[in-house]
Order: C-alpha cells, then structure tokens, then sequence
C-alpha cells in the first residue's frame, strides 16, 4: 500500500491568519507534509535541513533580515533545534506583527530554551497522528491497531521495519542529540517496560528493576517521554467517596503502533 494523501482536521493556513503558534507534535505525525501542503507560498526555514540549520545557527540575524519589513507571514519548522531564535521571533512579533508557525517535536529543549519568552503571544497547538474521520472509507481497524496512525506507517508496505526504525531515530535524534541521557541502553531497557506498562498502574520500583537504574531515575525518564511528546500522563483521581483513590499517575503512548 502507497502512502496517501490525508486531509487532516487541523487547519493550519486558519491558525497562522489569526496568530503566531507552537505546532507540536512527535515525529512523523504529518507536521511538515501538512505545512507544504497548506502554505506552499510562506517563508519557510526547515532546520532539519543541515544548510539551513548552519546558515541560522552561525547568523541568528538572518531571520530578521530575511522577513525585512514586507514579510508577515513565516514557518520554522523544528525550533526546539534552534530555541535561541525564540528571542528574534519575539521581536519580530512584536515590533511589526509578523506571524510565526513553529512546528516542534520536543516541548523539552523548547522549554530549557525559553519558549515563555513569547508568553501569551503564541497559541499552541498539537497534531496528533490520523483520526478516523479523517482517513474515512481508508480508516481499517485492524491497520490501525496493528500497525498505528502515523501517516507513514499507517500507508507503509512494511509497516513492522518502519516501526522499528523508528524506535532507532527516536533514540538517536530525540534522546542522544539533545543529551536527554547519557544511558542510553537503560533508557532503552526502560522503553520497552514503558509500553509494556501503557495504560495501566506503573509499579515503578519494578521498572527500576528490570531497567536496572535506580527509582528515581524512572521518574526522570517519564518525563523524557512526556517532553518529547511520546506519551501522557492522566493523573489519579483523588476525589471519591465510594472508591479508594487511586495514588499514581497512569500513562498512555501517543500511537498504538509504537507501543507495540
């Protein structure tokens, strides 16, 4: 099966009109494919592009520059790369109402790198991976159990390769690029208790076990995974007169077919 084209529900052209705004969404969701597809015609800056990236990093000025006084309306794509731009992206909005869509796959350098700096000026928005209203007569149940709703796995002709390569680009990009841990086999260890534990009560004395690191750093790597977007967190229910409450957090992946 080819991948497809999916309209999604998001509407991103609408989103930038009104306001400036925090796309967020882990990787492969459709983020950049959406973009292209929508605002063809918008300055644009993919700082997973290397030259890009370099170009940027060396001359932060060039953002300013670049959008010059006639430009208003302007994509970066990945700005947790470069979070530092966040401070020429708050000038620019406030001193000649320049719109900005910043797409990102961790909130986690975003916040280390002062994405609070744009306040109250920046709507935030996440894409999640295909819904079913959105795939139509092409959502199939079993496909998207199987394999998940990440437009590129969804579509894939060997969806159990794609999945595994993308564990192997999350650990890479997400957890090794930005130092997230230096440990890198027992976050890997940790991971795959992780999703075995998705959607139930996390024991975490017994994934400390098994990941061979000590409690505390569990906790520490829940909140990776809930920085880089891989899961959520529902916290316990502590009002309750006929049930015990319930003294710890559940957490739940992002796809099923990353879970699996």
């Amino acid at each position: 099966m080819k991948a497809e084209w999916v309209n999604r529900q998001l509407d991103v052209a609408g989103l930038l009109e009104k306001s400036s705004c925090f796309l967020l969404g882990p990787r492969q969701t459709g983020k950049t494919s959406l973009i292209q597809r929508r605002l063809p015609s918008v300055l644009y800056y993919d700082l997973l592009d290397s030259a890009t990236y370099l170009t940027m990093s060396r001359n932060p000025d060039r953002l300013a520059e670049e959008v010059g006084s006639s430009v208003k309306r302007v994509v970066i794509d990945e700005i947790q790369r470069l979070p530092g731009l966040l401070n020429d992206v708050q000038r620019l909005i406030e001193l000649q109402d320049v719109h900005f869509l910043l797409t990102g796959s961790s909130a986690r350098k975003l916040r280390r790198g002062g994405v609070n700096l744009l306040g109250g000026r920046a709507r935030v928005k996440y894409l999640h991976p295909l819904t079913a209203m959105e795939l139509g007569d092409r959502f199939d149940l079993n496909h998207a159990l199987n394999r998940g709703l990440l437009p590129s796995i969804y579509f894939s002709d060997d969806p159990e390769a794609d999945l595994t390569s993308y564990s192997g680009l999350y650990l890479q990009q997400e957890i090794m690029a930005e130092g997230a841990t230096r440990n890198i086999p027992a976050f890997s260890r940790f991971l795959k208790m992780a999703a075995h534990n998705n959607g139930g009560i996390v024991n975490f004395t017994n994934i400390a076990s098994d990941a061979q690191v000590a409690r505390t750093t569990v906790y520490e790597y829940y909140e990776i995974l809930k920085d880089t977007l891989i899961l959520r967190e529902l916290p316990p229910w502590r009002k309750t007169v006929k049930r015990k409450p319930l003294a710890s957090s559940k957490y739940y992946f992002f796809d099923s077919g990353v879970v699996s």
